[in-house]
């Protein structure tokens, strides 16, 4: 069976849709509301007078993205399970289903890895690609007898069904290895972690030893801790010794870098992005706290010299403090002598302190609310650099860093260990449902109508009898 009755969306002209509901209009289905089911959030509406009463959508329509400059979205579609007095947009189609089909089985056909195929390898178009009323008459529709589609419906669902199931509970998963990572770093920050290790070890010295030395390196530079800034934010960079094991110390970030690099922010305008020219990191370069090279831009050398205030070392410890606060990350070796904008910090961590260890205490949730609470600002929301320098870092002995950072590592490993069995598992359950389809629409997932007609000696109604009277109803 072919499909060649396509109905295509309703035209409109700029302006005349909006976001809200309101008398007279009516809700707009587009392309980024198709995707495994139609999605009703983030709707459009246009007049209902541009409307025609076919381009009504019905239940069990199909509706199709047309266009797309992505070949990932463009032939894209969703059956509607539900009556909706809505229309579709011009770039999507609806695809409807004779009374004399199953809807749910002619919506099923369109999540099949044959028709993707098809439609891939129909999309046209350099940047926008488009499908052809034509495609769709060369698109082989199986078409088995209406009980024998009612049974394949049955058995899908049945199926689907288990796996929706296991992959609500596999969907708790991210929520749980957030909690677990973010339980690490507490513990890791505030001593916990290593509690028994300390206690086994009662002959090792207190940090102050420590940052007494990374004082006196400090004072024989002779170039202090930073220049000028915003004064701390008050009731923030209030943490006590305290709450800490007795031999760590608490101290401010600012005192923890290399003598002659501070804290600091980097360049204002980079202007347009330089082929031959400095590379230089913004925030949108590390989500997730990790550098995504691909997307580095670069600057003149001229801006860049005059910024070498904040120029880069492998090892420098990057946080995000404008637009989306507290990220954080590591320069890597690649990008050695890049730059930063003003969105971004580089903290130059001290040669006798771990990097490592102020990375991760850094990404503490307890170190993250109070950058939240340091943040101001209205458009653009931010932290000032005095409040990044002020911020309090508890300081073990030097061994303790290197046990805090081996630990916190192995245990972080093992959850991306878990995540990535996740996506394999998500992976293979995607595979299932492929599967799950490709016999259904080849006849092998239930018994088809002749073969139960043969066991019982019953007549049976054949699908070429069906095809005929849905020619006869399309003809009317």
């Amino acid at each position: 069976m072919e499909m060649s009755s396509l109905i295509r969306g309703v035209s409109y002209k700029k302006g005349q849709e909006t976001n809200e509901p309101s008398e007279g209009y009516i809700p707009l289905i587009r392309a980024n509301n198709i995707q495994n089911t139609i999605q009703f959030e983030g709707l459009k509406y246009v007049p209902s007078n541009l409307v025609s009463s076919e381009k009504l959508l019905q239940e069990g329509d199909v509706v199709i993205a047309l266009s797309s400059g992505s070949k990932k979205v463009v032939g894209k579609a969703a059956s509607l399970s539900k009556s909706c007095l809505g229309t579709f947009g011009a770039f999507c189609g609806v695809l409807r289903p004779t009374e004399k089909m199953n809807e749910k089985y002619f919506g099923y056909f369109f999540q099949t890895r044959d028709y993707r195929d098809f439609i891939s390898r129909k999309s046209s178009g350099v940047n926008i690609n488009n499908l052809k009323l034509q495609y769709f008459k060369e698109i082989g529709f199986p078409l088995p007898p209406l009980a024998e589609q009612h049974r394949i419906v049955a058995a899908i669902e049945a199926l689907f069904a288990r796996l929706d199931a296991a992959e609500a509970r596999l969907e708790r998963v991210p929520g749980i290895l957030k909690q677990f990572r973010q339980a690490v770093l507490t513990a890791a920050c505030d001593g916990r972690l290593t509690e028994e290790w300390r206690d086994e070890r009662m002959d090792i010295k207190d940090s102050s030893v420590l940052l007494d030395q990374i004082k006196r390196s400090h004072e024989t530079n002779g170039k202090g801790y930073g220049g000028k800034a915003a004064s701390p934010t008050e009731g923030i960079h209030n943490l006590v010794s305290s709450d800490f094991p007795n031999s760590w110390q608490l101290e401010s970030l600012k005192l923890l870098c290399k003598p002659g690099r501070s804290i600091t922010y980097g360049i204002l305008k980079p202007g347009p992005d330089q082929i031959d020219g400095i590379p230089y990191i913004r925030v949108a370069d590390f989500p997730n706290d990790k550098i995504i090279l691909d997307r580095i831009k670069r600057t003149t050398i001229e801006i860049a010299n005059n910024y070498k205030r904040s120029s880069l070392n492998s090892g420098d410890v990057l946080l995000s403090i404008r637009g989306t606060v507290g990220r954080v990350s590591t320069v890597p070796p690649e990008l050695e002598g890049a730059n930063i904008t003003q969105d971004t910090a580089r903290i130059s961590v001290h040669n006798d302190i771990l990097a490592d260890y102020v990375e991760w205490h850094l990404r503490c949730p307890s170190i993250q609310k109070r950058l939240e609470k340091a943040t101001k600002g209205v458009a653009i929301r931010g932290v000032n650099i005095g409040d990044v320098r002020a911020l309090q870092i508890a300081i073990p002995p030097l061994l303790e860093q290197h046990e805090i950072v081996s630990r916190v590592g192995a245990l972080f490993a093992l959850a991306d260990q878990i995540e990535g069995h996740l996506a394999a598992i998500k992976e293979r359950s995607d595979k299932l449902r492929q599967s799950i389809l490709a016999q259904a629409f080849s006849g092998q997932l239930v018994p088809t109508e002749a073969e139960l007609a043969r066991r019982e000696g019953q007549e049976y109604e054949q699908a070429v009898m069906l095809l005929d009277q849905i020619k006869v109803e399309t003809r009317r």
